[in-house]
């Protein structure tokens, strides 16, 4: 036991982080708090030398060390018996006359500087090994809100002596090997803020790591409930550095814990408040910045209570977190740290290694297996589809291997750079698409998954659109709450043909291609219907194409097959090809009468690229009208700046390639690892582009969508899309219900 001497109490003004041994982590926290001017209420410690003090004038230890050795704390009954037994001795045991007066006299002057005669007080435990670098003893020990009168502070610290012995502090010291003697307990007693709203701040995002990001979690009332999971917050996401809000969950409140008379009860939410947002975008930041304030003062990543009464903010707690980097027990396995990538696609999963350096040995993947490769292609999805994970050397977030895992709902790891060297075929791997990490064994039973996208009822103006490609996903994808199909890839459906079209047109096989794109185009119409489906003409580069059977015989060797012969331009060159799927779209709409079907036109360099492509859809019996759209990608600063010009040809809406449309706006290849890291949807340029494009489309009458990463990646984005007046956004399925949310997040502000 500790022999150090010390005050029975002291004051908040008197504490700093050099008297861990007197008044434990909480305590220490709130004095340096109170030192560097950060909004705590004030208050003072009931010193854990005077509970030290309790112990030894009461002969408590021996009693206590008794029933610990009699009790086998592994068996939760038994340690649940020694629990009760210690705490009905320390709660019966007397409390020494100067230490109950000292604790009185300090009560009665906080009263007096509360103005009131007895001022509400929050009585906390403070054990002096809590809140450490390496351990936290949060929430072990009990805490007493809305305590009033000196008796009845006296006695809540006196159950607060008694909570070092809860089931679970009993156990945590046992695993940890702490003496149970050697841990102090103070009790910070601390003026109540009557707390209209309260909530916790993470200076550090504890879920992804993320270091640039703050989250604010609120609730109606005092925030006992979030700690106890009774009720779901709302949340921000705030970015550190720039000072704005990434993402706004909104959250329904019914129930409340308030204080009533000396006690706390809970309540229900009057209905008026129940679906009111609880702090402002300017309070939240505001609350981030005290918290950055507080994590440059420790030097640490913060989880941090706070309290608002009357509109002040309060801070009431402190503390490190000290689950940050732990989704992996790395004593069970050594993370060779240079096997890491870019996070793709999310979850988290393992399996055996299948390298695939190209697709022509595409059948060695079998189900479950782990894809690895140099980069994907759209032969590879026959063997994605397969895959219980993807791992490329090369690629970024946008390359197709990120958007086809995303699209299949499979965990993928790109720009890895070393994976075909490291790994070798059979090595069992675990990959975590969220963060980009990879590891050797199966670690999955050891992290917990990444939550499901759920269905939600959640209303916007915006729509909501999926980019789709797989017509075995149509069926499951459709079901969600989504309005529709803004982008149906053709290129997904044209390799699983397998066959390079003008091959089929040189062997007289044009129906059997036109009948199962046709095919695959009305499973998703027939899923989707009435929503509409926004099929996306061919935009295979010439090295995609060479890929196909038969692909060398027709395609060209280009050194830069993004900027070659590709899009419009092939449809020109080769029209017959073009005509199949003009056909294909035709069989869909009148022989299947799916009339949800619409066309968009990718890469069109030129105006006059939009009129012969016009033309050739005109001579092929396809007309706009209500019920057929014709839309134009978006993708070439050519179409930006020019845009006026593309709508007088006669075009029903844009959709905006922000992949393609960042490349050529920035000069870089997404695909290219040396440079993918210069890839940024929000460089200036490109928002310029974007805002540009969206007005001119609203003020032209048409309208605007966006169908690349950009939204799933960046929600502040969202805001600004919104802002402009765009009409839809599609992205991947996995981004469907986060997107909804932030887009209603984002009207709500704009109609305020």
């Amino acid at each position: 036991m500790k022999t150090k001497t010390a005050p029975n109490i002291l004051w908040f003004k008197d504490i700093d982080h050099n008297d861990l041994d007197y008044v434990g982590g909480k305590g220490a926290n709130l004095g340096e708090m109170y030192k560097i001017k950060i909004p705590v209420p004030n208050g003072f410690v009931v010193t854990a030398q005077a509970y030290f003090k309790f112990i030894k004038e009461n002969n408590l230890m021996d009693q206590i060390k008794k029933i610990l050795k009699s009790a086998n704390t592994g068996n939760p009954d038994e340690l649940l018996s020694a629990s009760k037994k210690i705490r009905k001795i320390i709660k019966n045991s007397s409390m020494p006359d100067d230490i109950a007066i000292d604790i009185m006299k300090a009560y009665k002057k906080l009263s007096k500087h509360g103005g009131l005669t007895n001022v509400p007080v929050a009585v906390r435990s403070s054990a002096t090994a809590e809140d450490l670098p390496d351990a936290s003893f949060a929430g072990q020990q009990d805490t007493f809100l809305n305590v009033v009168g000196e008796a009845n502070v006296v006695k809540r610290v006196q159950a607060c002596w008694s909570s070092l012995f809860t089931p679970r502090a009993i156990f945590y010291r046992e695993n940890k090997h702490f003496n149970h003697f050697k841990v102090g307990i103070a009790v910070p007693v601390q003026k109540m803020v009557q707390a209209d709203i309260s909530g916790v701040m993470f200076t550090v995002n504890p879920v992804s790591n993320e270091k640039t990001q703050i989250i604010v979690e609120s609730v109606w009332g005092l925030g006992e409930y979030i700690v106890q999971g009774k009720v779901t917050p709302e949340q921000y996401i705030i970015n550190k550095h720039s000072w704005t809000i990434e993402s706004f969950i909104k959250s329904i409140q019914k129930i409340q814990l308030i204080k009533s008379k000396n006690e706390t009860k809970e309540v229900k939410v009057p209905k008026y408040k129940q679906n009111h947002i609880k702090i402002n975008d300017k309070t939240a930041i505001k609350i981030a910045k005290i918290g950055q304030k507080l994590h440059n003062h420790y030097a640490k990543a913060q989880d941090i209570e706070f309290a608002i009464e009357k509109g002040k903010i309060y801070i009431v707690q402190t503390r490190p977190i000290t689950t940050l980097n732990q989704k992996i027990d790395k004593t069970q396995i050594t993370i060779p740290e240079d096997i890491l990538g870019d996070a793709a696609s999310p979850g988290i999963t393992s399996g055996k290694v299948v390298i695939l350096k190209t697709a022509k040995n595409i059948s060695k993947i079998k189900k479950g297996d782990i894809l690895v490769s140099p980069m994907t292609s759209p032969d590879f999805v026959p063997a994605m589809k397969k895959a219980n994970g993807i791992i490329t050397d090369k690629g970024g977030q946008t390359s197709h291997a990120a958007i086809v895992s995303r699209e299949l709902g499979t965990p993928c790891v790109v720009g890895a750079k070393i994976a075909t060297k490291k790994l070798k075929n059979g090595d069992i791997v675990t990959l975590d698409g969220s963060t980009g990490k990879i590891w050797f064994g199966n670690l999955v039973p050891s992290i917990t998954d990444i939550p499901k996208d759920q269905f939600t009822n959640i209303k916007t103006a915006t729509k909501i659109y999926v980019n789709l490609g797989e017509p075995d996903l149509a069926k499951d994808i459709s079901l969600r709450h989504v309005d529709g199909v803004g982008l149906l890839r053709a290129e997904f459906m044209i390799a699983n043909i397998g066959i390079h079209p003008k091959h089929i047109i040189a062997t007289k096989k044009q129906s059997i291609y036109i009948n199962k794109l046709a095919k695959d185009i009305g499973t998703f119409c027939k899923h989707f219907s009435p929503r509409p489906v926004i099929y996306r003409a061919t935009d295979f580069k010439t090295n995609e194409y060479r890929h196909l059977k038969w692909g060398k015989s027709y395609e060209p060797e280009e050194s830069n097959p993004m900027l070659g012969y590709r899009g419009a331009g092939r449809y020109i060159t080769s029209p017959d090809v073009f005509e199949m799927e003009l056909t294909a779209i035709k069989k869909v709409r009148n022989k299947l009468g799916f009339k949800n079907l619409w066309l968009m036109i990718p890469f069109v360099r030129t105006v006059q690229e939009l009129v012969e492509v016009k033309k050739i859809i005109a001579t092929n019996g396809l007309l706009r009208s209500p019920s057929f759209k014709l839309l134009m990608m978006v993708e070439i600063p050519s179409n930006v700046i020019l845009l006026n010009k593309f709508i007088d040809v006669g075009i029903d809406g844009i959709s905006i390639g922000s992949n393609d449309l960042t490349m050529l706006t920035l000069g870089l290849d997404r695909d290219n690892s040396e440079v993918a890291k210069d890839f940024n949807e929000l460089d200036p340029a490109v928002i310029w582009m974007l805002k540009r494009a969206i007005t001119t489309a609203k003020k032209r009458g048409i309208t605007s969508s966006i169908c690349g990463q950009a939204p799933s990646n960046y929600p502040s984005l969202v805001e600004k899309l919104v802002k402009w007046g765009v009409t839809s956004i599609s992205v991947s399925p996995d981004a469907i219900q986060s997107t909804r949310q932030t887009v209603h997040w984002a009207e709500n502000r704009k109609l305020k």
